[in-house]
């Protein structure tokens, strides 16, 4: 697809505010769909971590068609996800939430794009930000605008001291029907087999967010003593699928302390199979 057209001049430019109210049973809902152990995550009370980019999900794909064509929705993959939390969500919360694609880079095997997205409560505070980027596979941009999402990359050092934490979970043959309602995230390749084969999956499989979620709480259950509000920052490169009914393995290696905080570098496997990797969480001593 050469004669795929971008438009440069739709870097920068933000998207209509979105409002979302958080309920407690939207939260427990989706503590719920990604088997979060976290009993302020179950009652509703605070928000897992990922549940982030639930008030957010239209405004990613609205303004990455404000640059590229719709014709595109086939080839995107969800590469990278990065969160920074300013402070955690909780029920009762009037949010608004707004975007904009801060850049692109086209390259012959695809093209590298990311959505910059922040949400604000009614007081007007910032609550988190995200940067999203996607990787249009087989559509080479030809030029590129603006910036990507700041790096994240896994420290190779830190593994020379083992491992802080060692987390094995289990992917429910199931999941990926509870993740999808709870997180509002309807797309094809997660809940109809024939489809996912027709695109050259080897059948459903898991939203990356639901495995950046178990991450997630991984994370917070080892690390964070279960403290939501410590946790800073997020940030993930999806590298291969999970299919429901596998386990997943993530370890985490402690890369140093400044300024009140403490940061991990981490990698989630399946077997022998890097699935995340480049993996950071941040947390507040």
């Amino acid at each position: 697809m050469s004669d795929v057209k971008f438009n440069p001049a739709g870097v920068g430019v933000w998207s209509d505010p979105k409002q979302f109210d958080v309920t407690a049973e939207r939260i427990a809902a989706y503590a719920a769909a990604t088997n979060d152990p976290i009993a302020a995550h179950l009652t509703g009370e605070i928000a897992p971590p990922v549940f982030a980019v639930v008030p957010v999900f239209d405004i990613l794909l609205s303004q990455l068609f404000a640059v590229a064509p719709d014709t595109i929705a086939p080839f995107v993959l969800h590469g990278e996800q990065d969160f920074q939390f300013h402070r955690p969500i909780k029920a009762g919360d009037s949010l608004t939430s707004r975007g904009k694609v801060i850049g692109y880079a086209g390259k012959a095997s695809g093209t590298v794009g990311c959505v910059y997205i922040e949400t604000h409560d009614a007081a007007g505070e910032l609550v988190n930000e995200q940067y999203v980027s996607t990787f249009i596979r087989g559509i080479d941009a030809g030029e590129s605008a603006g910036e990507l999402a700041p790096s994240h990359s896994f420290d190779e050092a830190a593994r020379a001291q083992g491992p802080a934490a060692k987390v094995v979970q289990h992917v429910d043959n199931d999941q990926t029907f509870r993740y999808s309602p709870a997180s509002g995230d309807p797309m094809p390749i997660h809940l109809d087999e024939e489809f996912a084969k027709s695109v050259g999956l080897p059948g459903i499989i898991a939203h990356g967010l639901c495995t950046m979620a178990f991450t997630s709480w991984a994370a917070l259950t080892e690390l964070g003593n279960g403290h939501t509000a410590r946790l800073r920052r997020l940030a993930v490169r999806f590298s291969k699928p999970v299919i429901p009914g596998q386990d997943i393995e993530s370890t985490f290696f402690a890369t140093g302390s400044s300024a009140g905080e403490t940061s991990y570098a981490y990698e989630t496997r399946v077997g022998e199979d890097v699935v995340i990797k480049d993996g950071l969480a941040v947390f507040a001593d």
